[in-house]
Formats: structure tokens, C-alpha cells, sequence
């Protein structure tokens, strides 16, 4: 009983941590989204949309191809359960350390495609194209030089450490530009050139100067931190241990060719853009643009708690055992769990969903003026606040599955991936030449939906044989579906009738019809949907944990 008990503890300990990391993630992606966002308003006022198509579109496909493709499988193999015991801490060091010579591989091959391969664009409009690519694949490079500390602090979940450290980098990276793009304008891509180095610079420092004070310390100590010195920090072998945990190895190579089908799917219509060459950089930069700012709710909430509940599940539940094999508090546990996540990633969706259709305009108007809210422009909003519904709900169900899988289901699973990465690129391209730029976010929808179905799927097999069953219950209630249908009736109308060519007194009035539907709804989710407030309150408001310990 007493076993039971601690195990218990043990599991409801993780939650309140991985709890904790959602919300200080979930602050910190607000944090960088206003500051991107609040960038990219300047930056539009003096640089041309052609050369923000190359930096958003072409060279951040290079860096975040470059980075995932090195790092994502480590990432998740290294925090799985059976990873994480101290005995085993060495052969993951030395482990997550291939991270880099596979970096500086993606490097040279990447950048070859990048400067020989693909089209250069005008020098005229976009200066120092072959330079920039270079420092971008650097900087690439330069944040894997932070992998390991990175794991060790995500397992031991130092929230307040990422926080701050992604936070100095950015603020970091939007002064660079500002000044850059205020004092050297005609510096062209060397302005965002410098600005990323300073940012992956920044970040690999902060994560290094903490460890330095960190291991050693009085803290460290009590808490049992596996690692003792700075030396612990480096590849390196032991007496009676392989350097390489050869299964831990295998996981990871398996994931890594998941990763690289995920990237595609990921970034799919940005690759889309890039290789075929579907749009012009200026379309390209204006899609960006909008897509960043569609997807901003998506990435400051969603991801947060994908990637802190990952580490959740992959602690609570044991990878490859199935339902009757684990223990039964965990599992009821990570069911409970996992059917509130997706409760309210639903609900939070579907308010998008509905406000995001009415609003788009205006919202495109606002923040770009005509040179974002004509044309395409509101139409590729209003089609991403529906994606933004698919996008939560499959973050959540991925979640869970990429945590619960075993080794050989994740071999299975590549084939998935492989068959939905070859249908989003015929989809993308085929929509694309029917619909434009509408075509890459009907083809995510489709995707996006197919992936949804397989995860579910799999929850439901894994859960069958046990009493819990977290795909149930997920339904808003009526009287919330409700509400959110007259707010979509109403919010039609009132853009029709008081946006968006009229003055700014009745786009006010726009607003305010806005506001009172918003109100309307969330009051409906307080009254009815009490189970879903109580979860938000004891693990996502630290405030609420806090006064409850």
C-alpha cells in the first residue's frame, strides 16, 4: 500500500512539474510571439516583402531544418522513461553529443542545395544572399553546441532556466534588427544574419553559464543531480560501461527517420515554395506573414503544452508495455490527463475557429496595412483559423502516442508518415496551382485530419482493455455549441455591416460586437464546463498550485 502510495506521489509529482513547464512555456511563447510580432509590423515598414520572403521562407527553412533534423530524434529518445535513471546519465551525455558532427554533416549538405541547387534571388531586391545562407547554417550549428544541456535541463525540469535563456536571446535578436534595420538598411540579409547568430549565441551561453554555476553547488547536491562537475558536461567513456547505449542508440535512429518525415510535414509548404518555386518571394513573404500570424495562438499555447506534457506521459507510462502492464495509478493518471488536454485544446480551438473567420480583416488591416489585407491576404486567415483547430487537437494526440509507442511501432508508424509526407507534397502542389496560396493550407487540413484520425486510433487501442477511456467525454456541451454558433452569426454580420471600409468608429463598433461575444462564450465555458476549469486551475495557473501546496 505504502509502494502504492509513493508511486502515486511520484506520478502526481510529474504532472505538477510538467504542469509548471507548460505554463512558463505557454508565458514564454507569448513573450516571443508579441516580440515577432510586434518585429515583423517594423520591419515591414522598411525592408520590401521580397527580401522578408527570403529570410522567413528560405533561410529559416535551412536553420530549422538544419536544427531538427540534427536534434529532434536525440530529443525524444533521450527523454523517454527508461532514459532517464542516473546510472545511464554518462552514455546519454556522450549520446547527445553526435548531435553536433551530424549538425556540421546537415551543414555542408544543406548549404550546397541552399547556394547551388535552388534559385538565388535578385541581388538587386535581395542583397547578400550566399553570405546569409552560410551565417544561418552556422548559427544552426552554433545552438546544437547547447543540446545536452538543454535535455538535462527539460528532465529535470528546470522551467525558469529556458525561460530565461530564450528570452535574453530574443530580446537579443529584435534589438539587433532594429538598430540594423533603423542605421544600416541597405545591409540587406546581413541584418538578419547577425541578428540570428546573436540569438543562437545568446542562447548557448545562458545554458552554459548556469550549468557552470549549477553543478557543484549546494542545489545540486540536494536534489541529486547525476553530473558533479563541468567535466561531466563532455563526451567521455567510463570504466565498465559501452561509451554509446547501443538500444538507446536504436530508438533514436528510428525516431530520426520519423523526424525527417515530420520535418516535411512540418514545414511542407514552406519546402513546397522553395523547391518548385509555386510563388514569387514576394507571394512568399506575405503567406509568411500571414501564417505567422494565424499560427501565433497555435504556437504560444499549443506547443507549450505538447512539448511539456510529452515529457509527462513519457515519464508516467513505460514505452512498449501495454495498458495491463503498467501501473494502474499511472495510467489512470495519464488518462485523466490526456482527456482534459484534449478538452481544451478543443475548446480553445473552436473559439479561434469561429472569431478568426470575422476578424481576419481586420485584424490583416491593422497590423500590414493594404499591403497585407488586400488581395489573398484575409482569405488565407480566415482558412488557418480553421487549421488552428486541427493543429491543437493533433498536438495533443501526438503527444501521447510518440510517448507511449514502442520501438517497433515507431518503425511502423515511419510508414505512415512517409505515405502522408508524399500525399501533402502532391496535395500542396496540386491546390496550390488550383487555389494559390489557399492550396498549401487546405492540403495542411487534410494532412493535419488524417494524422488526427490515426492518433486516435491508437488511443483507443492502447486504452480498449482498461476501464479508462479518455476519447470520451470530449463533446462541448450543447449550451457552449451553441454560444459559439450565435457568435458566428453575429460576428459575420457585424463584419458585414461595420468593417472594414467604413472609418474607424464602426470598426469599433466591430470590435466591441467582438468582445461581447467573446464574453458571452467564456462565461458559457465557466458555467459549463466545470471539470475542464478545475484542470486548468490545479495545473496550468501556477498561482492556483501554489496556493493549493
Amino acid at each position: 500500500m505504502n509502494q502504492r502510495a509513493e508511486c502515486r506521489m511520484n506520478s502526481e509529482d510529474v504532472l505538477k512539474s510538467a504542469s509548471t513547464l507548460a505554463s512558463y512555456n505557454v508565458l514564454l511563447q507569448v513573450v516571443f510571439r508579441l516580440l515577432t510580432f510586434l518585429l515583423n509590423a517594423f520591419t515591414l515598414r522598411f525592408v520590401s516583402k521580397e527580401l522578408i520572403g527570403v529570410v522567413n521562407v528560405r533561410l529559416t527553412l535551412l536553420y530549422s531544418t538544419l536544427v531538427f533534423l540534427s536534434r529532434e530524434a536525440f530529443r525524444r529518445a533521450c527523454l523517454s522513461e527508461g532514459s532517464l535513471t542516473p546510472h545511464r546519465w554518462r552514455l546519454v551525455i556522450n549520446l547527445l553529443w553526435l548531435t553536433l558532427p551530424l549538425g556540421l554533416l546537415w551543414a555542408v549538405l544543406l548549404g550546397g542545395v541552399w547556394l547551388w541547387l535552388l534559385e538565388a534571388p535578385d541581388p538587386a531586391a535581395v542583397p547578400f544572399y550566399g553570405p546569409a545562407v552560410v551565417v544561418f547554417a552556422v548559427a544552426g550549428v552554433q545552438e546544437l553546441l547547447a543540446e545536452p544541456l538543454w535535455v538535462l535541463a527539460q528532465a529535470h525540469m528546470f522551467v525558469r532556466l529556458k525561460v530565461v535563456a530564450e528570452s535574453l536571446a530574443m530580446i537579443a535578436k529584435c534589438s539587433v534588427t532594429v538598430v540594423l534595420v533603423v542605421a544600416a538598411s541597405d545591409w540587406g540579409l546581413y541584418i538578419f544574419s547577425a541578428a540570428h547568430m546573436v540569438y543562437t549565441g545568446v542562447l548557448v551561453l545562458s545554458y552554459l553559464l548556469y550549468f557552470l554555476r549549477f553543478l557543484g553547488s549546494a542545489e545540486a547536491k540536494k536534489r541529486n543531480f547525476p553530473l558533479r562537475s563541468a567535466s561531466d558536461l563532455l563526451p567521455h567513456s567510463t570504466d565498465g560501461q559501452p561509451l554509446v547505449d547501443w538500444s538507446l542508440a536504436r530508438l533514436t535512429w528510428s525516431f530520426f527517420k520519423q523526424s525527417f518525415l515530420k520535418q516535411i510535414l512540418t514545414e511542407g509548404e514552406r519546402y513546397v515554395m522553395t523547391f518548385l518555386n509555386v510563388l514569387s518571394f514576394g507571394d512568399q513573404g506575405v503567406y509568411d506573414i500571414v501564417n505567422n500570424l494565424g499560427s501565433m495562438v497555435a504556437r504560444f499555447v499549443f506547443l507549450p503544452i505538447e512539448e511539456s506534457f510529452y515529457v509527462f506521459f513519457a515519464k508516467v507510462l513505460e514505452r512498449g508495455l501495454d495498458v495491463n502492464s503498467q501501473k494502474k495509478e499511472d495510467v489512470g493518471m495519464a488518462a485523466q490527463v490526456l482527456e482534459s488536454l484534449l478538452k481544451l485544446v478543443l475548446v480553445i480551438g473552436l473559439i479561434i475557429t469561429v472569431f478568426g473567420y470575422s476578424y481576419s480583416h481586420l485584424a490583416l488591416d491593422v497590423y500590414g496595412g493594404s499591403l497585407l489585407s488586400t488581395g489573398a491576404g484575409p482569405t488565407l486567415l480566415r482558412c488557418y483559423s480553421c487549421y488552428v483547430l486541427l493543429l491543437a487537437v493533433n498536438g495533443v494526440t501526438e503527444c501521447f502516442v510518440f510517448a507511449a509507442m514502442s520501438q517497433r511501432e515507431v518503425d511502423s508508424y515511419n510508414l505512415v508518415m512517409l505515405a502522408l509526407s508524399v500525399s501533402f507534397l502532391f496535395l500542396s502542389y496540386l491546390l496550390t496551382g488550383w487555389a494559390g496560396a489557399v492550396g498549401f493550407i487546405l492540403a495542411n487540413c487534410i494532412n493535419m485530419g488524417l494524422r488526427i484520425v490515426h492518433s486516435l486510433l491508437f488511443i483507443h487501442r492502447y486504452f480498449q482493455p482498461s476501464a479508462w477511456s479518455p476519447l470520451r467525454g470530449l463533446a462541448p456541451a450543447p449550451p457552449l455549441l451553441l454560444s459559439l454558433a450565435l457568435s458566428a452569426v453575429a460576428t459575420a454580420a457585424s463584419e458585414s455591416l461595420f468593417c472594414c471600409h467604413s472609418g474607424w468608429l464602426w470598426r469599433l463598433v466591430h470590435v466591441g460586437v467582438g468582445a461581447l461575444c467573446l464574453l458571452g462564450v467564456l462565461t458559457t465555458v465557466l458555467l459549463t464546463e466545470t471539470r475542464l476549469i478545475q484542470f486548468v486551475r490545479t495545473h496550468l495557473l501556477p498561482r492556483y498550485r501554489t496556493k493549493k501546496t
